[in-house]
């Protein structure tokens, strides 16, 4: 079975996740991509918890390995001048796509910049993601999600409102933009393939991070009203929270965005004459009385399982979902039955578990394979792809270019 980016050659010079997470995508459906590392300065994530067994390492990180899998590995001291004309001749000769997402300047530190690509290979499509984008004041800022979380208006929008900002679960906007890269350099590809001219693309994870921010950005702007973290509740429904439910740290979503659905639910925790309280009898009256409101709801769910609450709730046309642990999304019949978690054998973790694409093609299967050791490939890529001589590559290799 031919796959959609079969043939194609990506040379893949990003770290972290947003740009391994977006270059997974291509490996994931048939392209080839080189993964440029080096030994002397791991990825910092080969370093990121959890480590298979419990047993740190650079080839241990389950979190490195979700977003790399099916990558060809190499190694390459890019402080050593032959390791760059390595990297540039891969670049001129070899690859399709380019991607990277260092602080601006680095690449072109390495001879590596797009100018002096496209002047040799003028088909190639180059990808720079960086933290602000490049020009401006601060484009050579460096950071990392939990900065980038702040700086977008993510963190200034979650907590509650007698509270300090929380910062969302992790590098927030590093898991929100690759979506959005991958659509880009789809489309670099498609331009390519129509008229043969490759192009430059220079992504801001900052303003891709803007376009999540819809209804807070749009009332400034239309309202002059700058909004406020509000916890768990919502200007649009009542009830609207995360409610106790029976078990220890177990808790359900339910959230009514309509009349109907807040009588369904008060007749379903066997209290039908809420519905006509004047305390409850509108979005607007719920909203004022809150707090009482989903003391009443809790009342409820506390005496049953989360799954219990959710499945009961969506039986009657209530909106709920249980809040899931790790051991739970595991568990999902839905994940199940999809095949969302995918499972591999890796050389030094032996059996993980991955994500899959969470995209289910009627005429195309992806194909999984394990994330690379740390530098595993790279006697293949450096003999076999660019026709280095053996004794050539043993030299080199006791020089520590490959190191």
């Amino acid at each position: 079975m031919k796959h959609p980016f079969e043939g194609l050659k990506v040379l893949d010079f990003c770290w972290v996740v947003i740009g391994p997470m977006t270059t997974r995508y291509f490996s994931d459906y048939g392209a080839t991509v080189i993964r440029v590392e080096s030994g002397l300065r791991p990825d910092v994530i080969r370093h990121g918890l959890p480590f298979a067994g419990n047993k740190p390492g650079v080839n241990r990180s389950g979190y490195w390995a979700n977003y790399n899998s099916g990558k060809l590995g190499l190694s390459l001291n890019m402080s050593d001048h032959r390791a760059r004309e390595i990297a540039f001749k891969l670049a001129t000769e070899w690859a399709d796509v380019i991607t990277e997402n260092f602080t601006p300047g680095t690449i072109e530190k390495w001879g590596l910049s797009y100018d002096k690509i496209k002047n040799i290979n003028p088909g190639v499509v180059m990808f720079s993601a960086s933290m602000l984008g490049r020009g401006g004041p601060y484009d050579a800022q460096p950071g990392f999600g939990p900065v980038l979380t702040a700086l977008s208006g993510h963190t200034n929008f979650t907590g509650w409102p007698d509270r300090v900002p929380v910062s969302p679960y992790g590098a927030y906007t590093d898991f929100l933009v690759p979506y959005l890269a991958f659509s880009a350099i789809c489309a670099a590809l498609d331009e390519k393939r129509r008229t043969g001219i490759g192009q430059y693309l220079d992504l801001s994870q900052l303003e891709a991070s803007l376009y999540f921010l819809g209804t807070p950005v749009m009332d400034f702007l239309a309202n002059n009203n700058i909004q406020e973290r509000s916890g768990n509740q919502d200007p649009g429904m009542a009830p609207h929270g995360i409610y106790k439910c029976f078990g220890n740290d177990r808790w359900c979503a339910i959230a009514c965005e309509s009349d109907q659905q807040w009588r369904s639910l008060a007749k379903l925790i066997g209290q039908p004459q809420l519905e006509k309280d004047v305390r409850f009898s509108s979005l607007a009256a719920r909203k004022a009385n809150s707090s009482e409101l989903d003391k009443i709801v809790e009342q409820w769910t506390i005496l049953h399982d989360p799954d219990e609450v959710m499945n009961i709730c969506q039986s009657e046309g209530i909106p709920a979902g249980s809040v899931r642990d790790s051991k739970d999304l595991f568990d999902d019949p839905q994940h199940i039955h999809r095949k969302h978690f995918i499972y591999m054998e890796h050389a030094e973790m032996g059996t993980y578990a991955s994500d899959s694409s969470g995209l289910i093609m009627s005429e195309t299967q992806p194909n999984y394979r394990p994330a690379p050791l740390l530098g595993e490939h790279t006697h293949k890529v450096i003999t076999e792809m660019l026709g280095m001589s053996n004794e050539e590559f043993s030299f080199l290799l006791s020089e520590g270019v490959f190191d």
